[in-house]
């Protein structure tokens, strides 16, 4: 598993995640914790032709262990990014374990997971939750 170096000890002793279940079972997607205060509205993304795009990644992946996942466009940060232009949701955990799953380019969708399941918790069209400087420009 691919992991941030400062959120590896974070990750082995936390009780959210099971590196014997991560190889073991595949992804499930909720949107149980869903913030549509920030990111987009899944109008904006259906607007912008990006929602079923997004479907397709979740059902290709929903196929996919996280350890396989994370071997394409499945990154798990661990804690949520200092530099983020979102605010860390009130109705989310303080030890979340933070993750992202491009849907194409900057497009990707951020969210929490436990165990298996991805909690889908912003839409991010413009790559606003760990922003990183442009390459080559």
């Amino acid at each position: 598993m691919k992991i941030k170096n400062t959120d590896r000890t974070r990750l082995q002793k936390n009780p959210k995640i099971s590196i014997e279940r991560l190889n073991n079972k595949e992804m499930v997607f909720s949107f149980k914790d869903f913030d549509h205060t920030q990111g987009q509205t899944f109008l904006v993304w259906e607007e912008n032709k990006l929602l079923h795009l997004l479907l397709e990644k979740m059902k290709e992946y929903s196929h996919k262990t996280l350890i396989d996942a994370q071997k394409a466009y499945f990154t798990i940060y661990g804690s949520f990014p200092t530099n983020s232009q979102f605010k860390y949701p009130r109705h989310i955990s303080e030890d979340a374990i933070w993750a992202s799953l491009h849907i194409q380019g900057k497009e990707c969708i951020i969210g929490h997971i436990i165990d298996n399941i991805f909690y889908t918790v912003f839409l991010d069209k413009e790559h606003q939750f760990w922003p990183t400087e442009k390459k080559h420009t």
